[in-house]
């Protein structure tokens, strides 16, 4: 990747998304790839997400090496999953359950909301609520 790193201690550009699920799609080149690349500098996940996405790629028989390498190639900034988050995700329950929203879900819209960046997801149900966080539906 040709484009700058941001150090491990930075967070996103304000306006620049939070990224989630996402990162398979770029690295499988699926539908929705194109948005996410452009996204991606000065884009964070949290921990959960992020371990929710080398869960999906370690199901696919991706060796341990090969998705450290190909998540560690993305530079993005991996956020602690920390209290507040933590709270934030559990209050937004009660809005988001008829959506069918999981943990993962919650939480990036938690840190979404949390550092007052827009949310990515491939989701489109994620449009129907309102919970004052910009919602980008990629594909």
């Amino acid at each position: 990747m040709a484009q700058k790193r941001h150090s491990v201690s930075s967070f996103p550009h304000p306006g620049q998304p939070h990224i989630s699920y996402h990162k398979q799609i770029l690295i499988n080149d699926e539908p929705g790839s194109d948005i996410v690349a452009k996204a991606l500098p000065g884009a964070a996940v949290n921990a959960v997400n992020f371990s929710e996405v080398v869960a999906k790629l370690a199901e696919a028989s991706v060796p341990e090496w090969a998705i450290r390498e190909a998540l560690g190639d993305l530079g993005l900034e991996v956020v602690a999953f920390d209290q507040e988050l933590a709270h934030l995700a559990g209050l937004l329950r009660p809005g988001t359950r008829q959506f069918g929203l999981s943990l993962g879900d919650r939480a990036c819209l938690a840190m979404a909301q949390h550092l007052s960046v827009p949310a990515m997801t491939t989701d489109g149900v994620w449009r129907k609520f309102k919970i004052g966080v910009e919602i980008r539906v990629v594909r």
